[in-house]
């Protein structure tokens, strides 16, 4: 039996792409762990220091030094920008497609004529700026929270229309746009005018509804994520269930990954929790591979609170001791991120960061895994362990991990 669990500490990058400068301008310099321990000078994580998160750091920000003995890397992201959706697609192996950014206003036609072919009541609401009211309590428009340009909303009240309508909206939307993702979501609200009474306008080319402002997050939130290109077939779990090999996705990754034959745990923030699932399903029996998102380094990050990011790392750090106690010979760990958010940049967005790729099993030897071009090679290697197809995108990293002959390990999953 093999485990194979990979840690993703979201937004937990190691320095700014080289093509910040002419596709994000607003990310130079960033580097949200390096700054983050210059910022705590006497800080460390001795997990991650063993593990050669200095290593792929690439110099000694505070106390922390590098581990001669550690398997590491870095990663490039391959999808633009720096997305949670768009990056754990990646990790599981899908080959980004590069998605338009335009206003909803552009395609409000086309999206119109589509949801009235489908039977859906549709109403345009605005003056100049214009968003689609469908069955008098969904509103589809511009998502205001990320990029601006990137995504589209169809934000619902789910005490007049039932979530599986939402959903059957947002995969109308979905067809017809190229953004980067469609965001179908809703909670129970008292009135749906509380939609209408939330819409905003940013920069005279965006119209949407201010999500926080309208009530849907309070009560019954239930959301889907339609990434442009995500083919669900092609990814590193469907590849594992053809070989008998479950999935258990814990945390954010299991609301925007598709796992059909596995186990999700969804809708869950809290670090201590999350890290206990995961420690509970590394020690059920079974092959397994375990995918978990700590996200609230990345909501840290947003809020630019350098100290409340710390003290997240300290309890990813301390809990990913207890859980490389109970690998055995034959368990594979993988600690990464999926983008950065550097608190300190001046903005409260992600940042479009390389991302420390560490490895550890029962038995390594020191190996130096390289500049990886993709987050991709994390799921090829996952389904190279198992002995599964390779996923869409990806080139496997497992010949390059070197074991003791005193291990006894094989990558087959016996």
């Amino acid at each position: 039996m093999s485990k194979f669990l990979v840690l993703v500490i979201d937004s937990f990058g190691v320095g700014a792409m080289d093509d910040v400068p002419e596709v994000r301008p607003q990310d130079v310099g960033a580097n949200t762990c390096g700054h983050i321990l210059q910022h705590f000078p006497q800080l460390r994580l001795p997990t991650l220091e063993k593990l050669g998160l200095i290593n792929a750091l690439g110099f000694a920000a505070n106390v922390m030094q590098p581990n001669a003995d550690a398997v590491y890397g870095t990663a490039a992201l391959q999808h633009e920008g720096g997305d949670t959706f768009m990056g754990h697609q990646e990790i599981l192996g899908t080959r980004p497609q590069t998605p338009l950014r335009m206003p909803f206003s552009e395609v409000i036609d086309q999206v119109e004529q589509a949801l009235l072919a489908e039977g859906w009541h549709t109403e345009r609401k605005g003056a100049e700026l214009q968003f689609l009211w469908v069955n008098q309590a969904v509103a589809v428009g511009d998502n205001l929270e990320a990029d601006l340009g990137q995504v589209f909303n169809i934000s619902a009240n789910l005490n007049a229309v039932p979530f599986e309508q939402v959903r059957a909206i947002g995969e109308v939307v979905r067809r017809c746009v190229r953004v980067g993702r469609v965001i179908a979501f809703g909670g129970l609200l008292e009135s749906s005018e509380q939609l209408i009474q939330a819409v905003e306008e940013k920069q005279g080319r965006y119209v949407g509804i201010n999500a926080p402002h309208s009530g849907v997050y309070k009560n019954g939130f239930q959301v889907v994520h339609m990434g442009y290109g995500v083919d669900a077939s092609v990814q590193a779990p469907q590849q594992l269930h053809q070989v008998g090999v479950k999935t258990v996705l814990v945390g954010k990754v299991a609301d925007i990954a598709i796992n059909p034959h596995g186990v999700s745990y969804q809708n869950l923030v809290d670090s201590q929790a999350i890290l206990d699932i995961t420690r509970d399903e590394l020690n059920k029996p079974g092959n397994v591979f375990i995918c978990t998102n700590i996200q609230e380094t990345d909501l840290a990050g947003h809020a630019q609170d350098v100290e409340r990011y710390a003290e997240r790392l300290e309890l990813v750090d301390k809990n990913l001791a207890l859980l490389m106690a109970d690998m055995h010979a034959g368990d594979c760990l993988v600690v990464m991120a999926d983008h950065g958010n550097d608190p300190t940049i001046g903005h409260s967005k992600h940042t479009r960061e390389n991302v420390p790729l560490l490895v550890w099993q029962p038995g390594i030897v020191g190996a130096h895994l390289g500049a990886r071009a993709t987050l991709s090679d994390v799921g090829a290697t996952v389904c190279d362990f198992f002995r599964a197809a390779a996923p869409q995108n990806g080139v496997s990293f497992l010949p390059l991990l070197n074991l003791s002959s005193a291990s006894g390990v094989n990558h087959d999953g016996a």
